[in-house]
């Protein structure tokens, strides 16, 4: 679980690696989304590796990254996921206000 203040945006990247560890190829741009749109916008970059994360809301949202591993000419789907709690960013200012009395 990462925890991402509201305040603040993320970098998120994926890397992929075959059954030995060995860094491996998709095929084609892996699709980002986010299970909860409302909680946390995910914007990805050009070639699908990395994407940028903004909270939209204080809540928790998943992930999603989706890449073809299939580098012949069928589809397999390969999804990987990443949870995210956004959480109130920290106070930076206080307010006051006065109420007059009766």
């Amino acid at each position: 679980m990462f925890t991402l203040p509201s305040d603040k945006t993320a970098s998120a990247t994926v890397a992929y690696v075959d059954s030995k560890g060995k860094p491996a190829k998709v095929d084609g741009a892996p699709v980002w989304s986010s299970s909860d749109p409302a909680v946390l916008d995910v914007v990805a970059a050009s070639d699908g590796m990395s994407a940028t994360v903004t909270p939209v809301d204080v809540g928790s949202a998943q992930i999603k990254i989706e890449a073809d591993v299939d580098l012949g000419a069928g589809v397999e789907s390969l999804i990987t996921l990443a949870d995210v709690d956004v959480v109130a960013g920290k106070a930076v200012a206080g307010n006051v206000s006065l109420t007059v009395n009766p």
